[in-house]
């Protein structure tokens, strides 16, 4: 989802396809904090499946705004776990 706020924009991070038969990950950690600046394709964060372990990257560049999971949280595919703000 994306919501729009004056001249900025704020962007939902999801977790996307992990793979086939994956539908969950075990939240590993972040790689940026909140206030931090992020381009497209720099990784954010790090979460671990059954199978291997790999880095959320960013779809978006912006500066991150929220974190909305931590360390050993259990996430699904589809789940928000942050928010990018980018101005429009």
């Amino acid at each position: 989802m994306t919501q729009r706020r004056a001249d900025h924009v704020q962007h939902d991070i999801t977790i996307q396809n992990l793979g086939e038969g994956v539908e969950e990950a075990t939240f590993a950690e972040w790689l940026k904090q909140v206030g931090d600046e992020v381009t497209t394709d720099e990784p954010i964060a790090e979460l671990m499946t059954d199978k291997v372990n790999l880095e959320l990257v960013s779809p978006f560049t912006g500066v991150l705004t929220a974190q909305l999971c931590e360390a050993e949280d259990v996430v699904a595919v589809g789940a928000v776990i942050a928010h990018i703000e980018s101005s429009s």
